[in-house]
């Protein structure tokens, strides 16, 4: 089963993703959030973002979007902190968090393959909001 972790600076950010995303969710895949610093600050941890990719990882990829600037660093260092055969299914999306994440729950109840999902993911940045 794919996984998605939303990281973060905002803790709220993060789990508003999350709360987004699962209502989109068909039961196939596992949405965590890992924002904020461990005390409650805006921020980023590595270790809070290798705790969650470790929790959802259940054999299978777990895509991580971030959201900007340092998360991208916590989360490339979170994954060298992790067991090399989990690093090997962590794969970091470039697509807008919120977007992304819904966008990768609804393929995600549509097909298994994490790169069909990840593209849609992507493909999400393209995806105009307003029509104009």
């Amino acid at each position: 089963m794919i996984s998605i972790v939303i990281v973060s600076h905002s803790a709220k950010v993060a789990e508003g993703a999350v709360e987004i995303a699962s209502e989109m969710n068909m039961g196939g895949i596992k949405l965590l959030a890992a924002g904020g610093t461990e005390d409650g600050r805006v921020g980023t941890s590595a270790e809070k973002i290798m705790n969650a990719i470790t929790e959802a990882y259940s054999g299978d990829d777990v895509l991580v979007f971030a959201d900007i600037g340092s998360s991208i660093l916590s989360t490339e260092m979170a994954v060298e902190m992790l067991d090399p055969e989990v690093a090997a299914h962590v794969k970091l999306v470039d697509a807008p968090v919120v977007e992304g994440a819904v966008i990768a729950t609804i393929q995600a109840g549509i097909t298994e393959s994490a790169e069909e999902i990840i593209q849609a993911a992507v493909d999400s940045k393209t995806m105009p909001k307003v029509q104009g």
